[in-house]
């Protein structure tokens, strides 16, 4: 029988940086297997082969396995061994399925909000698993959710042109792509035309409306390592916002090399050390399983 692992695409999500080396060691398994099963649900609901009815048994199974009501699905085994052991709730993790639905049958978003309550099951989890596996507030979900969130619409972009394409899924919200008298059928262009670089432009703008409130995750966490790791997201956020205000992700980079993605988190590291080795007012700075 078949499972999520069995249709694999081999794609990453490289806007989330998952278990990187500044996470405490201790912390890296389960964030790892969250990981593989977002991974796992991601490919069944990106797969061109596969047919609708075919991926929501597949989701069905991972969902099935994580509850323990069947062993059946390898990528969601670790995740119920390490929720198990923590004594977590799986309910990140299910928010993530909930996502992978709609993406089956869903492949228009009418405005910003309805991304929005896409973003609010396919992004905020992810955010909101980290920080409780490190113990951290839900004080911090707030911050940590626009942070996500902004990741979420900067992959969008990123990827507009191929998404709609290959999967004729369209994130751009339809009223934006309206307002500047354009259809969707724009995005299959190899370069973008004026029209849909000001429409793409504009979701931009709206993506950095919410990096002010990210830019304060790192301030209120309290895990020093995550405080560091989270500097360096908002970081790469600020960074490929400005790109897609400047670009057109049709025909110009708007993604980070792997130098560029070294240089920019070494850029964020020390200002974010600095801060907490003064002191700053309300963190209280510890290191959690180091």
């Amino acid at each position: 029988m078949k499972t999520s692992e069995d249709y694999g695409t081999g794609k990453t999500r490289e806007n989330f940086p998952v278990a990187s080396q500044l996470i405490a060691p201790a912390l890296r398994a389960p964030i790892l297997a969250y990981y593989r099963f977002a991974r796992a649900a991601d490919d069944v609901a990106d797969h061109p082969g596969l047919a609708p009815a075919t991926k929501f048994e597949l989701l069905d199974g991972l969902e099935a396995t994580l509850l323990g009501k069947t062993d059946l699905d390898p990528a969601a085994r670790p995740l119920r061994a390490q929720l198990h052991a923590r004594g977590l709730s799986p309910q990140h993790a299910l928010d993530l399925l909930t996502a992978f639905r709609l993406d089956v049958t869903k492949h228009r978003y009418r405005d910003w909000d309805e991304l929005m309550h896409y973003c609010r099951y396919s992004a905020m989890p992810v955010g909101r698993f980290v920080l409780e596996v490190h113990g951290e507030a839900r004080t911090t979900w707030d911050s940590s959710d626009a942070l996500c969130s902004a990741l979420q619409v900067i992959n969008h972009l990123q990827d507009c042109g191929r998404d709609y394409q290959t999967l004729d899924r369209v994130y751009v919200p339809l009223d934006a792509l309206s307002a500047h008298g354009l259809s969707v059928q724009a995005l299959s262009a190899s370069r973008a035309t004026p029209e849909l670089r000001a429409c793409l432009q504009a979701v931009a703008g709206q993506c950095a409306s919410l990096l002010p409130q990210a830019a304060q995750l790192p301030r209120v966490v309290r895990d020093l390592r995550l405080g560091i790791e989270t500097a360096v997201i908002a970081a790469v956020a600020r960074k490929l916002t400005t790109w897609l205000l400047e670009r057109d992700p049709l025909s110009e980079p708007v993604h980070l090399t792997r130098l560029g993605a070294l240089t920019l988190a070494a850029g964020a590291v020390v200002p974010e050390l600095v801060r907490r080795l003064r002191g700053a007012p309300g963190q209280a700075a510890h290191s959690g399983g180091a």
